[in-house]
């Protein structure tokens, strides 16, 4: 079994918020992670029962925030930059899915699942760099997928969004690299986690998990470690990036 990554003080100094980081999943490994480099750490999510938990288990700040409603991601941003004096990093880790083939997909599942995923992340990157461009600093990571890059039956909607933040990380980050700002992604293709069990059978994780180079599924803490790397001082080079882990990319 691998061992967890142990943290060196990459992200010391720096205020770090997560979205939809409330669970098991990669946005809970990069919340625990930012801690263990040193950050002080905010999480949101629109579960709040979970989030509560969250927090607690962490020692957090948690503010609730369903990413599809602007006031809501406004009170968030705010909340943040208030009670802890700034961001200088934001993790767009809010996505939803689904599975419908094109034929039988009806348009509240299209626009729901771009709703969340694509445009909660332009809505939050949007709050972002409104912060961080006049402060001449910050960085902003996405959570992409390498379904941006390959089709999978079933996922066209979350294929679309998820190229979709591929295209907004690029963009972002050459309209804000004039204020020192970054934008990069991040493109995961399996990360194993209980609620991922409970909701993908068993033959399609094992059909995913032999696509990969490795023959497994990566831990959420793998992922959250190319985050911390992204927002962390050992890419200040890079922007607009979107970098895949997972063997599976063009």
């Amino acid at each position: 079994m691998l061992e967890k990554t142990a943290g060196h003080g990459l992200l010391a100094g720096r205020t770090v918020l997560v979205t939809a980081a409330a669970g098991t999943g990669i946005g809970f490994a990069t919340a625990e992670r930012c801690l263990e480099e040193g950050a002080t750490v905010a999480i949101s999510d629109r579960h709040e029962r979970r989030l509560a938990e969250t927090a607690e288990r962490l020692g957090v700040l948690a503010v609730p925030c369903d990413v599809t409603d602007e006031a809501q991601v406004q009170r968030l941003f705010d909340t943040v930059t208030e009670r802890l004096g700034g961001l200088d990093v934001l993790v767009n880790n809010a996505g939803l899915g689904g599975t419908a083939n094109i034929v039988d997909m009806t348009d509240e599942q299209w626009s729901t699942v771009l709703d969340v995923t694509l445009t909660g992340t332009f809505r939050c990157t949007r709050a972002a760099l409104r912060h961080m461009m006049p402060r001449g600093r910050g960085v902003v990571v996405n959570n992409a997928s390498v379904i941006g890059w390959r089709a999978q039956e079933g996922q066209a909607h979350y294929a679309a969004a998820k190229a979709g933040v591929m295209a907004l990380t690029r963009v972002s980050a050459v309209e804000a690299a004039r204020a020192g700002v970054r934008v990069n992604a991040v493109a995961p293709s399996l990360a194993m986690h209980p609620h991922l069990a409970k909701v993908t059978t068993e033959e399609l994780l094992a059909e995913l998990s032999q696509r990969e180079a490795f023959g497994r599924p990566a831990e959420p803490w793998e992922v959250a470690n190319v985050i911390v790397f992204l927002a962390s001082d050992y890419s200040t080079y890079m922007t607009g990036e979107v970098v895949s882990v997972s063997s599976q990319h063009p």
